[in-house]
Protein backbone atom coordinates (compact mmCIF):
# COMPACT_ATOMS: atom_id res chain seq x y z
CA UNK A 1 0.00 0.00 0.00
CA UNK A 2 1.40 3.56 -0.67
CA UNK A 3 0.93 6.59 0.75
CA UNK A 4 -1.06 9.57 0.33
CA UNK A 5 0.76 12.59 -0.78
CA UNK A 6 -0.07 16.28 -1.16
CA UNK A 7 2.67 18.59 -3.15
CA UNK A 8 2.08 22.13 -2.14
CA UNK A 9 3.35 24.65 -4.97
CA UNK A 10 2.39 22.18 -7.67
CA UNK A 11 2.26 24.44 -10.08
CA UNK A 12 5.90 25.88 -9.80
CA UNK A 13 8.73 24.72 -11.30
CA UNK A 14 10.11 22.61 -8.13
CA UNK A 15 6.76 21.59 -7.50
CA UNK A 16 6.13 20.24 -11.28
CA UNK A 17 9.62 18.69 -10.59
CA UNK A 18 8.65 17.04 -7.35
CA UNK A 19 5.54 15.21 -9.56
CA UNK A 20 7.80 14.31 -12.19
CA UNK A 21 10.36 12.87 -9.75
CA UNK A 22 7.82 10.81 -7.52
CA UNK A 23 6.61 9.16 -10.57
CA UNK A 24 10.52 8.38 -12.11
CA UNK A 25 11.15 7.07 -8.92
CA UNK A 26 8.35 5.08 -8.42
CA UNK A 27 7.89 6.76 -4.60
CA UNK A 28 4.87 4.55 -3.40
CA UNK A 29 2.14 6.72 -4.15
CA UNK A 30 -1.39 5.45 -3.05
CA UNK A 31 -3.46 8.93 -3.75
CA UNK A 32 -1.82 11.96 -5.26
CA UNK A 33 -3.47 15.96 -4.76
CA UNK A 34 -1.63 18.78 -6.12
CA UNK A 35 -2.16 22.17 -3.96
CA UNK A 36 -1.94 25.64 -5.33
CA UNK A 37 -3.37 29.55 -4.05
CA UNK A 38 -6.61 30.10 -4.73
CA UNK A 39 -5.66 31.79 -8.26
CA UNK A 40 -4.86 28.38 -9.38
CA UNK A 41 -7.62 26.34 -8.41
CA UNK A 42 -8.42 24.37 -11.66
CA UNK A 43 -4.85 24.52 -12.96
CA UNK A 44 -3.80 21.18 -14.34
CA UNK A 45 -0.84 19.76 -14.03
CA UNK A 46 0.97 16.37 -14.92
CA UNK A 47 1.49 13.46 -12.76
CA UNK A 48 2.84 10.72 -15.31
CA UNK A 49 0.48 9.90 -17.37
CA UNK A 50 -2.38 11.42 -15.70
CA UNK A 51 -3.84 14.88 -15.61
CA UNK A 52 -4.55 16.52 -11.89
CA UNK A 53 -6.64 19.69 -11.59
CA UNK A 54 -4.89 21.82 -8.91
CA UNK A 55 -6.52 21.86 -5.23
CA UNK A 56 -7.17 24.96 -2.98
CA UNK A 57 -4.67 24.94 0.03
CA UNK A 58 -7.16 26.86 2.23
CA UNK A 59 -9.47 24.11 1.99
CA UNK A 60 -7.90 20.81 1.86
CA UNK A 61 -8.02 18.81 4.65
CA UNK A 62 -4.56 17.65 5.35
CA UNK A 63 -5.20 15.28 7.90
CA UNK A 64 -5.96 13.10 5.00
CA UNK A 65 -2.53 12.58 3.64
CA UNK A 66 0.23 11.24 4.83
CA UNK A 67 3.16 13.06 3.63
CA UNK A 68 3.54 17.01 2.09
CA UNK A 69 6.23 18.32 -0.42
CA UNK A 70 6.23 21.81 -0.49
CA UNK A 71 7.54 24.31 -2.59
CA UNK A 72 6.24 27.77 -1.63
CA UNK A 73 7.63 31.26 -0.24
CA UNK A 74 9.26 31.13 3.19
CA UNK A 75 6.07 33.60 4.40
CA UNK A 76 3.85 30.69 2.85
CA UNK A 77 5.58 27.82 4.78
CA UNK A 78 6.03 29.99 7.99
CA UNK A 79 2.26 29.99 8.06
CA UNK A 80 1.49 26.58 6.79
CA UNK A 81 4.18 24.16 7.69
CA UNK A 82 3.37 24.22 11.45
CA UNK A 83 -0.51 23.87 10.63
CA UNK A 84 -0.15 20.78 8.17
CA UNK A 85 2.85 19.29 10.62
CA UNK A 86 0.15 19.41 13.48
CA UNK A 87 -2.43 17.72 11.05
CA UNK A 88 -0.06 14.77 11.42
CA UNK A 89 1.73 14.48 7.81
CA UNK A 90 5.50 14.59 7.65
CA UNK A 91 6.22 18.35 5.69
CA UNK A 92 9.27 18.17 3.56
CA UNK A 93 9.80 21.94 2.75
CA UNK A 94 12.07 23.54 0.05
CA UNK A 95 11.71 27.35 1.19
CA UNK A 96 14.53 28.84 3.35
CA UNK A 97 11.78 29.16 6.70
CA UNK A 98 12.79 26.26 8.16
CA UNK A 99 16.81 25.78 7.50
CA UNK A 100 18.24 26.88 10.70
CA UNK A 101 15.83 25.86 13.17
CA UNK A 102 17.26 23.77 15.83
CA UNK A 103 13.83 21.78 16.28
CA UNK A 104 13.79 21.02 11.83
CA UNK A 105 16.81 18.76 10.23
CA UNK A 106 18.30 19.85 7.48
CA UNK A 107 19.21 17.20 5.50
CA UNK A 108 20.70 16.36 2.36
CA UNK A 109 20.61 12.18 2.17
CA UNK A 110 24.31 11.20 1.02
CA UNK A 111 25.39 13.51 3.89
CA UNK A 112 23.16 13.66 6.85
CA UNK A 113 20.24 10.73 6.56
CA UNK A 114 20.09 10.43 10.58
CA UNK A 115 19.22 13.17 10.95
CA UNK A 116 15.41 12.34 9.84
CA UNK A 117 15.36 10.69 12.96
CA UNK A 118 14.09 13.64 15.16
CA UNK A 119 12.16 15.23 12.23
CA UNK A 120 9.02 14.17 14.37
CA UNK A 121 9.80 17.34 16.77
CA UNK A 122 7.62 19.57 14.76
CA UNK A 123 6.82 17.26 12.02
CA UNK A 124 9.11 19.69 9.26
CA UNK A 125 12.21 18.58 7.15
CA UNK A 126 14.01 21.40 5.48
CA UNK A 127 15.59 20.70 2.21
CA UNK A 128 18.52 23.12 1.77
CA UNK A 129 19.60 25.80 -0.78
CA UNK A 130 20.39 24.32 -4.50
CA UNK A 131 23.60 25.31 -4.20
CA UNK A 132 24.10 23.92 -0.77
CA UNK A 133 22.87 20.81 -1.68
CA UNK A 134 25.60 20.05 -4.77
CA UNK A 135 28.63 21.18 -2.73
CA UNK A 136 27.80 19.46 0.60
CA UNK A 137 27.25 16.39 -1.92
CA UNK A 138 30.97 16.70 -3.22
CA UNK A 139 32.54 17.64 0.28
CA UNK A 140 31.67 15.32 2.13
CA UNK A 141 33.44 12.31 1.67
CA UNK A 142 36.52 14.24 0.81
CA UNK A 143 35.86 15.60 4.34
CA UNK A 144 35.36 12.06 5.74
CA UNK A 145 38.88 11.10 4.26
CA UNK A 146 41.12 14.76 4.80
CA UNK A 147 38.91 17.05 7.25
CA UNK A 148 38.30 20.40 5.50
CA UNK A 149 39.95 23.28 7.17
CA UNK A 150 38.62 25.85 4.48
CA UNK A 151 36.42 25.84 1.57
CA UNK A 152 36.07 29.25 -0.48
CA UNK A 153 33.14 28.89 -3.31
CA UNK A 154 32.01 30.92 -6.17
CA UNK A 155 28.68 29.92 -7.48
CA UNK A 156 27.32 30.32 -11.55
CA UNK A 157 23.46 30.04 -10.93
CA UNK A 158 21.13 29.83 -13.43
CA UNK A 159 17.56 32.22 -13.60
CA UNK A 160 15.68 28.82 -12.79
CA UNK A 161 17.08 29.29 -9.23
CA UNK A 162 14.59 32.51 -8.79
CA UNK A 163 11.39 30.61 -10.83
CA UNK A 164 9.87 30.96 -14.17
CA UNK A 165 9.38 34.36 -14.04
CA UNK A 166 13.51 34.58 -13.99
CA UNK A 167 13.38 31.87 -16.69
CA UNK A 168 11.12 34.36 -18.74
CA UNK A 169 13.21 37.19 -18.45
CA UNK A 170 16.06 35.53 -19.75
CA UNK A 171 14.22 33.94 -22.73
CA UNK A 172 12.82 37.51 -23.60
CA UNK A 173 15.77 39.71 -23.26
CA UNK A 174 18.15 37.62 -25.03
CA UNK A 175 15.28 37.45 -28.19
CA UNK A 176 14.86 41.05 -28.01
CA UNK A 177 18.25 42.03 -27.78
CA UNK A 178 18.45 41.52 -31.52
CA UNK A 179 15.30 42.94 -32.48
CA UNK A 180 14.42 46.62 -30.17
CA UNK A 181 16.99 46.14 -27.55
CA UNK A 182 16.40 44.38 -24.00
CA UNK A 183 13.95 44.28 -22.34
CA UNK A 184 14.19 46.12 -18.95
CA UNK A 185 14.79 43.95 -15.97
CA UNK A 186 11.87 42.75 -13.52
CA UNK A 187 13.01 39.84 -11.59
CA UNK A 188 16.61 40.86 -11.97
CA UNK A 189 18.33 43.84 -10.69
CA UNK A 190 20.29 44.35 -14.23
CA UNK A 191 19.97 42.72 -17.13
CA UNK A 192 20.78 39.13 -17.01
CA UNK A 193 21.25 38.12 -20.88
CA UNK A 194 24.26 38.08 -22.13
CA UNK A 195 25.43 39.52 -18.76
CA UNK A 196 26.46 38.13 -15.59
CA UNK A 197 25.16 39.64 -11.99
CA UNK A 198 26.91 39.12 -8.38
CA UNK A 199 24.23 39.19 -6.47
CA UNK A 200 21.33 36.72 -5.72
CA UNK A 201 18.86 38.11 -2.53
CA UNK A 202 19.36 40.79 -0.45
CA UNK A 203 22.73 42.37 0.87
CA UNK A 204 23.51 41.81 4.61
CA UNK A 205 25.36 44.39 6.77
CA UNK A 206 28.94 42.92 6.34
CA UNK A 207 28.59 42.91 2.68
CA UNK A 208 27.51 39.42 2.12
CA UNK A 209 24.33 38.51 0.40
CA UNK A 210 21.94 36.42 2.20
CA UNK A 211 22.08 34.08 -0.11
CA UNK A 212 25.59 33.40 0.37
CA UNK A 213 25.25 33.55 4.00
CA UNK A 214 22.43 30.77 3.66
CA UNK A 215 25.51 28.51 2.38
CA UNK A 216 27.62 28.56 4.78
CA UNK A 217 25.31 28.41 7.67
CA UNK A 218 23.88 25.12 6.17
CA UNK A 219 26.96 23.22 5.18
CA UNK A 220 27.80 24.32 9.15
CA UNK A 221 24.28 22.65 10.08
CA UNK A 222 24.42 20.08 7.78
CA UNK A 223 28.18 18.61 7.61
CA UNK A 224 30.57 20.51 9.98
CA UNK A 225 30.30 23.73 12.24
CA UNK A 226 33.88 24.07 12.18
CA UNK A 227 34.66 24.35 8.15
CA UNK A 228 35.60 28.07 7.13
CA UNK A 229 33.67 28.69 4.16
CA UNK A 230 33.42 31.83 2.38
CA UNK A 231 31.10 32.89 -0.87
CA UNK A 232 30.51 34.70 -3.98
CA UNK A 233 27.06 34.04 -5.46
CA UNK A 234 26.63 35.17 -9.45
CA UNK A 235 23.41 34.71 -11.66
CA UNK A 236 24.02 33.50 -14.86
CA UNK A 237 22.36 33.45 -18.15
CA UNK A 238 22.41 29.76 -18.19
CA UNK A 239 18.26 28.24 -17.98
CA UNK A 240 18.65 25.30 -15.70
CA UNK A 241 21.69 23.97 -13.65
CA UNK A 242 23.80 25.50 -11.44
CA UNK A 243 27.95 25.48 -11.43
CA UNK A 244 30.57 25.75 -8.47
CA UNK A 245 34.12 26.55 -8.69
CA UNK A 246 35.31 25.01 -5.49
CA UNK A 247 39.00 25.91 -3.47
CA UNK A 248 39.57 23.44 -0.12
CA UNK A 249 42.05 23.43 1.95
CA UNK A 250 41.88 20.43 4.01
CA UNK A 251 43.85 19.54 7.45
CA UNK A 252 45.32 16.35 6.02
CA UNK A 253 47.56 15.66 2.74
CA UNK A 254 44.88 14.53 -0.08
CA UNK A 255 46.44 14.04 -3.56
CA UNK A 256 44.14 15.22 -7.14
CA UNK A 257 44.12 10.72 -7.67
CA UNK A 258 42.76 9.48 -4.61
CA UNK A 259 40.33 12.36 -4.38
CA UNK A 260 39.14 11.67 -7.67
CA UNK A 261 38.92 7.61 -6.80
CA UNK A 262 37.05 8.71 -3.54
CA UNK A 263 34.46 10.87 -5.40
CA UNK A 264 33.93 8.25 -8.04
CA UNK A 265 32.93 5.53 -5.18
CA UNK A 266 30.96 8.16 -3.83
CA UNK A 267 26.96 8.17 -3.43
CA UNK A 268 25.01 10.58 -5.49
CA UNK A 269 28.11 11.39 -7.32
CA UNK A 270 29.91 11.48 -10.68
CA UNK A 271 33.27 11.96 -11.83
CA UNK A 272 33.80 13.62 -15.32
CA UNK A 273 37.39 14.79 -15.17
CA UNK A 274 39.66 14.11 -18.73
CA UNK A 275 42.26 16.40 -19.40
CA UNK A 276 40.89 17.58 -22.86
CA UNK A 277 38.60 20.17 -24.23
CA UNK A 278 35.42 18.33 -23.70
CA UNK A 279 36.41 16.08 -20.23
CA UNK A 280 34.34 18.33 -17.94
CA UNK A 281 30.66 18.94 -17.44
CA UNK A 282 28.57 21.72 -17.93
CA UNK A 283 25.60 23.00 -16.57
CA UNK A 284 23.52 22.40 -20.57
CA UNK A 285 24.69 18.33 -20.22
CA UNK A 286 23.82 18.79 -16.43
CA UNK A 287 20.08 19.65 -17.08
CA UNK A 288 17.71 16.30 -16.23
CA UNK A 289 20.01 14.71 -14.39
CA UNK A 290 20.01 13.48 -11.40
CA UNK A 291 23.65 13.50 -9.95
CA UNK A 292 26.14 16.13 -8.72
CA UNK A 293 29.12 15.85 -11.15
CA UNK A 294 32.32 17.11 -10.16
CA UNK A 295 35.18 18.03 -13.03
CA UNK A 296 38.63 19.81 -12.88
CA UNK A 297 39.65 18.14 -10.33
CA UNK A 298 43.27 19.54 -9.52
CA UNK A 299 45.94 20.12 -7.07
CA UNK A 300 46.18 23.60 -5.62
CA UNK A 301 49.84 24.56 -4.96
CA UNK A 302 49.08 27.74 -2.74
CA UNK A 303 48.30 25.74 0.49
CA UNK A 304 50.15 22.70 2.03
CA UNK A 305 46.79 20.67 1.80
CA UNK A 306 44.49 22.13 -1.32
CA UNK A 307 42.44 20.98 -4.00
CA UNK A 308 39.95 22.56 -6.53
CA UNK A 309 36.81 21.22 -8.15
CA UNK A 310 34.40 22.46 -10.41
CA UNK A 311 30.84 20.94 -9.40
CA UNK A 312 27.34 21.22 -10.93
CA UNK A 313 23.87 20.07 -10.60
CA UNK A 314 20.62 20.62 -12.70
CA UNK A 315 19.29 22.80 -9.29
CA UNK A 316 15.48 21.63 -9.75
CA UNK A 317 16.43 18.32 -9.11
CA UNK A 318 19.18 17.58 -7.12
CA UNK A 319 18.77 21.27 -5.72
CA UNK A 320 15.49 20.97 -4.91
CA UNK A 321 12.79 18.14 -6.00
CA UNK A 322 15.39 15.11 -6.32
CA UNK A 323 16.60 16.11 -2.61
CA UNK A 324 12.85 16.31 -1.25
CA UNK A 325 11.57 13.01 -2.93
CA UNK A 326 15.24 11.38 -1.87
CA UNK A 327 14.06 12.55 1.90
CA UNK A 328 10.65 10.80 1.57
CA UNK A 329 12.35 7.74 0.43
CA UNK A 330 14.55 8.08 3.56
CA UNK A 331 12.03 8.54 5.55
CA UNK A 332 10.10 5.03 3.72
CA UNK A 333 12.88 3.07 3.89
CA UNK A 334 13.29 3.50 8.07
CA UNK A 335 9.42 3.79 8.63
CA UNK A 336 9.32 6.93 9.54
CA UNK A 337 5.91 7.80 7.88
CA UNK A 338 2.81 7.71 9.69
CA UNK A 339 -0.12 5.96 7.61
CA UNK A 340 -3.11 6.87 8.38
CA UNK A 341 -6.32 4.50 7.84
CA UNK A 342 -7.90 4.97 4.45
CA UNK A 343 -11.47 6.26 4.84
Amino acid sequence: MGYRVAVVGATGNVGREMLNILEELNFPVEKIHAIASRKSIGLEVAFGDRVLKCEDVEQFDFTAVDLVLMSVSGAFSREWAPKIGAAGPIVIDNSSAWRMDPDVPLVVPEVNPDDVEWASRKNIIANPNCSTAQLVVALKPLHDRARIKRVVVSTYQSVSGAGKEGMDELFDQTKNVFVLGATPPKTFPKQIAFNVIPFIGAFQDDGYTDEEQKMWKETHKILDADIALTVTCVRVPVMVGHSEAVNIEFHEPLDEDEARDILRESPGLIVIDKRDDKGYMTPKEAQGEFPVFVSRIRRDPTVEHGLNLWVVADNLRKGAALNAVQIAELLHDRGLIRQKALA
